[in-house]
């Protein structure tokens, strides 16, 4: 039986093998071995009927209020004499509602029934700092009793028996590991750009160099079957290897007739659909979409963000719908709070609370869900919350991603009607 202190170092080494691997020479025995250990890897492409979940973050805080835009509501106009979005420059959802007038693309899907808007989400006693909120987020845990990510959880749970696991089932466009995706013993596959993942071997002199050369070089008397922590890092190095070569050869000279926007948002979403094209055992991707931190001169910042996010999105669905994969793609888009309900002195809005959420894809059920906070009814100048983002997580993992969400959230939260 494997021992509490084992298992310990076995999870330190899942954990620490890519950041060993990814800056180190690739030995002689790895290369001699990646052609061998692909055709077991051939088996594990992901199946045409497979469901894949893409989360986009848009980090700092997005500001809810004029994204979707209560263009009835005195109460917002009254709070944002110089910021509040007028009803002329925006695009109708419903007679209450808009969205802002330059996410076209936003709009498109909705009128499309791609785009599912779910009001006021948050959580009990919000917290108005961006690391504790993200990681409360990530961690699905307000009071701070989880120290995994959700979906990390949700990878411990569906990827038992393998030892490591195949880390390109969660892949992060990000320069690390998002900890949303970090699990007890699932590690996800982290990198901006496919052709960061260099794995060339290079020069390495010193005392690394000779570390990483050592763990990787087979000794006499080393068992195909072993179980030591030299035999398991050599393992997860070559799994490590796999995956970078699986995504590289997903992205390298692929081309296609979609047109995506030329923005950082853009960039990511077409890596995304070219990855999703590839068939990789990829079940979740995780982005990031930054620069929501709009304390001043919002107006114009603002109008750009909303821009390149509803372009991103719409480019994204129109691709994977041409080339017949939007059924099973679900896209989530969160922030990790909104913005107070005032403007503020400096031609922006300071750190709030509740704001919307947005699920899109071909079995989304589109439209306005939840209810919207009462914008006279205020927690210290902040919407109160009427979704926990909870029910949401809960909703995505039963009804797409088909497992039980309170084994992962840790409870039952009321789920939305929001996939068909």
């Amino acid at each position: 039986m494997t021992t509490h202190r084992n298992s310990s170092r076995r999870d330190f080494l899942i954990k620490g093998a890519s950041f060993v691997a990814l800056g180190a020479t690739v030995p002689m025995f790895l290369q001699n071995t990646v052609l061998a250990a692909n055709k077991s890897r051939r088996g594990r492409r992901i199946k045409d009927s497979d469901r894949i979940l893409v989360v986009l973050q848009l980090a700092g805080g997005n500001d809810g209020l004029n994204t979707i835009v209560p263009v009835t509501n005195d109460a917002y106009y009254a709070a944002r004499p110089k910021l509040a979005i007028k009803p002329a420059d925006t695009l109708a959802l419903n007679p209450d509602f808009a969205v802002n007038g330059n996410a076209v693309g936003l709009k498109r899907l909705y009128d499309d029934g791609y785009l599912g808007v779910i009001h006021g989400v948050g959580y009990p006693n919000p917290n108005r700092s961006h690391f504790k909120s993200t990681d409360i987020w990530s961690t699905a845990s307000p009071a701070g009793k989880q120290h995994e990510g959700w979906l990390g959880r949700y990878f411990d749970n569906t990827c038992r028996g393998e030892d490591p696991p195949d880390s390109t089932t969660g892949i992060a466009l990000m320069k690390e590991s998002p900890l949303a995706m970090q699990g007890e013993r699932f590690m996800p596959l982290a990198f901006e750009k496919p052709e960061s993942l260099n794995w060339t071997a290079a020069v390495r002199a010193g005392s690394t160099g000779k570390v990483v050369t050592a763990l990787n070089k087979p000794k006499r008397g080393d068992s195909a079957k072993a179980e030591t922590s030299h035999e398991f890092l050599r393992r997860v190095a070559l799994e490590a290897r796999l995956s970078a070569e699986q995504i590289q050869a997903a992205t390298r000279g692929r081309k296609d007739n979609t047109r995506f926007p030329n923005s950082d948002i853009g960039r990511s979403l077409q890596t995304v659909y070219r990855l999703i094209g590839a068939g990789l055992s990829t079940r979740v991707y995780y982005l990031s979409h930054g620069g929501y931190d709009t304390h001043a001169r919002q107006e114009n910042k603002h109008a750009n963000l909303m821009r390149d996010l509803g372009e991103g999105l719409h480019g994204f669905v129109q691709a994977l719908k041409a080339r017949g994969d939007l059924d099973r793609v679900t896209v989530m888009v969160f922030s990790e709070f909104g913005r107070r309900v005032a403007e503020n002195a400096s031609g922006g809005t300071d750190h709030g609370a509740a704001a919307p959420m947005f699920v899109l894809g071909g079995k989304v059920k589109g439209g306005i869900h939840g209810a919207m906070p009462d914008m006279t009814k205020l927690d210290k100048g902040d919407l109160r919350f009427t979704t926990d983002f909870r029910s949401v997580y809960s909703t995505v993992l039963e009804d797409w991603l088909k497992v039980d969400p309170a084994r992962i959230v840790g409870s039952s939260f009321p789920k939305l009607d929001l996939i068909r």
